[in-house]
């Protein structure tokens, strides 16, 4: 069994693709003995390190769009549109919240204080507390302030957090990127070729309620929240190249950021299989399977 420190990127939805990778990475025998997390990263990485990472996948598994609505707590607000605390709640339930330093392996989550313009690295103290600053995507979820400082989504600095993950001697080092810009192949899902009606009509709704959050299909009708959204996912996945070119992973899994919307929170199933694609594609590049 080969120990590897694993380092999950943040993309939204697309960060579902982490569970993914994680069980493929556990089916051929490697065993994760530390995490660091942006944004997503942070989410899936702190609940795998409780330990409760399949009960969590069960509840996505199941949202549908009506759900997903229930849980976006819209507010009108100049600090961002969801506060975010209806989901934390739910997540709560399902994994107890705990501090970072009781988890079965090493974990950090990293964040950005806006204010100052540095990085923010969680190591200890409340895990809820941490994962909710690291997913902060500005103009989206109301920054929560700790302390004096307004956190924001930590992909603003540090979207592939390697230079973040605790490495032992002779561990691999393990890097899942859910925003490459390698080419998308992938075949349209059977259940997008026939929407369900009841789904269209939620998703209308949260079209609405989020004022066209959700990247529009048009490529002339941005929007101002698609150009905010779009250019900080240009400049993440920039800035994910270049940490890439400097760090070299012994594993790299690629999850393309043309394959879902960072919005396509209610697709937790197959973001989750193209998640185990990658992974498999991986392996296999690697001759690890």
């Amino acid at each position: 069994m080969k120990d590897i420190a694993l380092v999950l990127s943040g993309g939204g939805a697309r960060g579902y693709a982490h569970i993914g990778a994680i069980k493929v990475l556990e089916q051929y025998g490697f065993r994760i003995t530390s995490i660091a997390g942006t944004s997503m990263g942070a989410l899936i990485g702190g609940i795998y390190a409780t330990g409760q990472l399949d009960a969590f996948e069960k509840w996505l598994i199941s949202l549908d769009i009506r759900e997903i609505l229930r849980l976006t707590d819209i507010t009108i607000s100049k600090k961002g549109l969801v506060k975010g605390e209806k989901v934390i709640k739910k997540i709560k339930e399902i994994v107890p919240d705990r501090n970072i330093e009781d988890l079965r392996i090493p974990f950090c989550a990293v964040a950005t204080d806006i204010l100052s313009g540095k990085e923010v690295l969680f190591t200890r103290g409340d895990l809820y507390e941490a994962i909710r600053a690291s997913i902060s995507i500005p103009t989206v979820f109301q920054p929560p302030m700790i302390g004096d400082r307004y956190m924001v989504d930590g992909g603003i600095l540090n979207p592939v957090p390697v230079n973040r993950v605790l490495r032992s001697g002779n561990d691999m080092l393990v890097v899942v990127n859910v925003c490459s810009t390698i080419p998308f192949h992938g075949k349209i899902a059977e259940n997008e070729r026939i929407p369900d009606k009841r789904n269209m009509r939620y998703a209308g709704l949260i079209r609405e309620k989020l004022s066209n959050l959700k990247p529009a299909k048009k490529r002339q009708d941005i929007g101002i929240f698609n150009l905010s959204n779009r250019s900080i996912a240009t400049m993440i996945a920039r800035i994910s190249e270049l940490t890439l070119e400097i760090f070299h992973p012994d594993l790299l899994i690629s999850v393309s950021k043309d394959s879902y919307n960072a919005y396509d929170f209610y697709k937790a199933k197959e973001i989750i299989k193209e998640g185990e694609t990658a992974a498999l594609q991986a392996l296999k590049m690697k001759n690890l399977t």
